[in-house]
């Protein structure tokens, strides 16, 4: 797995490694010519000369437009009728150099952005990274009318319109339908804010040297793109040959209410899909029945209620120390704070969730999590985060920044849901689950994963020599997520409920 495929990096990085690069002796123009040629057999790949297709290249000022013009100068070689927009009165040398021998070859040169309707598809090469201001006229009004035509688009290293970092639309965008990332993976194609701009993202690397990279990101790079080589690499996780259950993680499940009942189930197909040796969870005791009827194999506690039908606390026999994780949340209501404060006071790594975070946002206690003496894992979506954090997460611009900030805050690991899961751990590192799917957004998905999370952590700590606890909990983000996207697979997105994706959760464990 090389570095390339995991690291991910800001505009600022991404300037500051070609610096190096280019100071070390790297000729720019070599350069534009490896890449121009890297991606013209992209995207011969994407689209092969069959019929002589036609293709409109958008061609911009700086050197991402001289990366296309290269891209347009190969594919007119190869048979492909190429017509080239570019509405800038002044580009760079080097790519104003390219722009004369395209026309001295004969390549078309269009007045009008209406002249491209009649392509079969486009390539992008307005802008690159590093883009900062809103696109105006007549940039803007172009953009929009070429998302109009709903054509093909292939954007060179990120679609035009985009903020690097953030992902954020800066005014518009290019709608594209294929993403081909240059040399490192940008931060913003792998954030919620870019995902119905950027298409089919792939990694194109061009042989950037191992020692630059390094000299600007470091050799555990800050921010990370999880692959399923580094999943693969953690799972499954290992058994000894001769072993017993309580030696595979003894996971304590606290969840469920008498007017959520399927929160607790929930939570539990996804921790006994994790492989744990030991289930055991706490309900209202009305529930006890249902819950030995749906997972017979776990150990159902059935525990005092409230008049609201909420655990009011645990059984004196409960005795947290001898579970390896606890989760706590999904359906519990917060008519249950009681039972949140006794397993915050606990020593017991702890998954906190839906209602469990909601009753943290309520005691306002969030610095405090730095206190306790075992891991807090905080699972929240968007608005559990805005409530967790009010300072933080009012639009939460950049994900990977507020995720950061909110796990260095609360001394916590974070795991900020969404398209794009964003793991931070309390040193600063973040990992980005870069694949997920819309089957996903129905009710009881992150029950699901709180329980698979809440296993994985289990196993892991009960283990001689245990992993991170942000280990288990990136790894359960991505088989929660190839779960759903096999799921929706066989079963097309309105297929996958919760229950559902609980069954497939062991197809991705496989890998």
């Amino acid at each position: 797995m090389t570095l390339s495929a995991t690291v991910v990096v800001t505009a600022e990085q991404m300037r500051a490694i070609e610096g190096r690069v280019f100071a070390a002796g790297m000729p720019v123009s070599a350069l534009m010519e490896k890449v121009g040629g890297l991606l013209s057999r992209r995207i011969q790949a994407l689209f092969p000369q069959e019929r002589s297709p036609q293709v409109g290249v958008l061609v911009g000022p700086g050197h991402n437009g001289g990366d296309a013009l290269v891209v347009a100068r190969e594919l007119h070689f190869r048979g492909y009728r190429v017509k080239i927009y570019s509405p800038f009165t002044k580009l760079k040398e080097l790519t104003e150099a390219h722009a004369q021998y395209a026309k001295n070859l004969g390549v078309s040169f269009l007045d009008s952005v209406v002249e491209l309707q009649g392509c079969d598809f486009l390539v992008d090469g307005l802008f690159g990274f590093g883009l900062t201001r809103n696109l105006e006229a007549p940039i803007a009004p172009a953009i929009d009318q070429i998302n109009q035509f709903q054509k093909p688009i292939v954007s060179i290293d990120l679609p035009s319109g985009l903020q690097t970092d953030t992902g954020v639309m800066l005014g518009t965008a290019i709608r594209a339908t294929h993403t081909l990332c240059l040399g490192l993976w940008k931060q913003g194609l792998l954030q919620d804010h870019a995902l119905e701009f950027v298409g089919h993202a792939e990694l194109l690397e061009f042989d950037l040297p191992s020692a630059d990279i390094e000299a600007i990101v470091g050799t555990t790079p800050a921010v990370q793109r999880v692959t399923p080589a580094w999943v693969h690499a953690h799972l499954p996780l290992p058994r000894p040959a001769s072993t017993h259950k309580y030696r595979m993680g003894h996971l304590l499940l606290i969840c469920g209410s008498e007017r959520y009942a399927g929160g607790a189930i929930l939570t539990g197909l996804g921790a006994r899909a994790s492989g744990v040796g030991m289930l055991s969870i706490a309900v209202p005791a009305s529930l006890k029945p249902l819950l030995v009827a749906q997972l017979p194999d776990a150990l159902i506690l059935g525990c005092p209620e409230t008049e609201t039908g909420a655990i009011a606390h645990l059984p004196p026999e409960v005795e947290l120390s001898k579970f390896q994780a606890i989760a706590c949340g999904p359906g519990l209501t917060t008519d249950a704070a009681a039972i949140v404060r006794s397993v915050l006071a606990s020593d017991r790594p702890l998954v906190l969730d839906a209602d469990g975070l909601n009753v943290l946002a309520q005691m306002g206690t969030i610095p405090t999590l730095a206190c306790r003496r075992a891991m807090t894992v905080l699972t929240p979506h968007q608005g559990e985060f805005q409530r967790l954090f009010p300072d933080l997460g009012n639009g939460l611009t950049c994900r990977v920044t507020a995720t950061r900030a909110a796990a260095e805050q609360s001394g916590a690991i974070v795991l900020l849901k969404g398209a794009r899961i964003t793991v931070a751990n309390a040193d600063g590192q973040v990992w980005i689950n870069p694949e997920s799917t819309p089957a996903l957004a129905r009710g009881g998905s992150g029950d699901v994963l709180t329980g698979l999370t809440g296993g994985f952590l289990a196993q892991h700590l009960v283990r001689g020599t245990p992993l991170p606890g942000e280990t288990a909990v990136v790894t359960a983000a991505w088989c929660h997520a190839q779960a759903g996207i096999r799921a929706a697979h066989d079963r097309t997105e309105l297929g996958v409920d919760a229950v559902t994706l609980g069954h497939y959760l062991a197809t991705a464990l496989m890998g």
